[in-house]
């Protein structure tokens, strides 16, 4: 089976097409590398003796996808491609509105032109803005979001579920990620930022291994424990198994489907920091700063629906997240 991977070159895609093609099925993979490397190919084929196709385009780009369609028998759409920052969102709104929602109407349109009615969708927990209640449910309460980010992935859920609605041959999955963190066990693949990372893990990683002074965390006044934001990190392994656990139901009806991918467990900022130090044998130095525009005290997944209709859930601890990130890093230190 052939599927084509929108951003596969990025962190989540990366290491989902290395497990799609140990389970047999073919990536075809697009992505504009605005945040990716060319090298994470070679990295893919070392670790399983094949090298996907790679096409370097743009998903607002319908002719590039028409042209993809054309020359590849697609079976399914997995839609990684977007830009993720919930700061960088804040401060360019317009940017993230017209890849993310513009780019996945474009994708939509090209899957329709060519008959594939087969997507899952890199949605996020964003989508339910600053949730009243935790555990969250697929049944919370979505929309009240807190940053353009998290606004686009609700808006391209509605236009899916639209779409859905309209035309009820589709299969959609919506997968709401919680916090992906966590690296290829053998140390060859991992996020890679460019720039200052926005995201926690490979921050920390970076000031262990000394490309940068110190962490900085943002904000030590919210309602939890210890001051810092709660949230679920989950392993970018367990996180692309259930894409698989996906793509395999995908195929089986049509529908719209939602699915939260968490590990249904809390950490904080500080706590994840400990976690760093102790695998790496280095303290994690940091400083303390204002709490960021968009950020939200708590979030954490229910994961039952996933395990009672996928068969799936996360079994990698906050061990081996923080062991596998540092492998990475201390392997790649300037990435790749």
């Amino acid at each position: 089976m052939k599927v084509l991977v929108t951003g596969g070159m990025g962190y989540i895609g990366s290491h989902t097409c290395v497990q799609m093609i140990n389970a047999g099925i073919e990536p075809i993979i697009i992505d504009n590398l605005s945040n990716a490397k060319q090298e994470v190919l070679n990295r893919i084929e070392a670790l399983t003796d094949k090298r996907p196709a790679f096409h370097l385009g743009d998903i607002r780009d319908e002719a590039f996808l028409d042209s993809i369609f054309t020359q590849h028998d697609i079976s399914a759409v997995i839609h990684f491609a977007g830009l993720k920052s919930v700061g960088e969102s804040v401060a360019k709104p317009l940017e993230y509105y017209d890849n993310n929602v513009n780019g996945s109407l474009v994708l939509a349109r090209a899957m329709r032109k060519a008959g594939v009615k087969n997507l899952i969708f890199s949605s996020s927990a964003t989508v339910y803005g600053d949730p009243e209640i935790v555990p969250i449910t697929e049944d919370s309460p979505t929309g009240a979001t807190t940053n353009p980010y998290g606004t686009s992935k609700h808006m391209v859920e509605q236009c899916l579920s639209d779409l859905f609605v309209a035309d009820s041959e589709w299969s959609i999955t919506l997968l709401r990620y919680f916090n992906p963190v966590g690296a290829h066990p053998s140390g060859t693949m991992g996020e890679d930022p460019q720039g200052i990372p926005n995201n926690l893990m490979p921050f920390i990683a970076q000031v262990a291994v000394g490309r940068r002074e110190k962490l900085s965390v943002f904000g030590d006044d919210y309602p939890t424990p210890d001051g810092t934001g709660v949230r679920d990190y989950i392993h970018v392994m367990d996180l692309a198994d259930g894409h698989l656990a996906a793509l395999k139901s995908l195929q089986n009806k049509a529908g719209l489907h939602v699915y939260n991918l968490g590990t249904g467990n809390g950490s904080s900022v500080l706590e994840m920091v400990a976690a760093f130090g102790q695998a790496s044998g280095k303290p994690v130095p940091y400083e303390v700063c204002e709490r960021r525009p968009g950020d939200i005290a708590e979030c954490w997944a229910s994961t039952e629906k996933a395990l009672r209709e996928l068969g799936w859930k996360a079994t990698r601890t906050i061990d081996e997240m923080t062991q596998d990130t540092w492998n990475w890093q201390l392997n790649n230190p300037q990435g790749y």
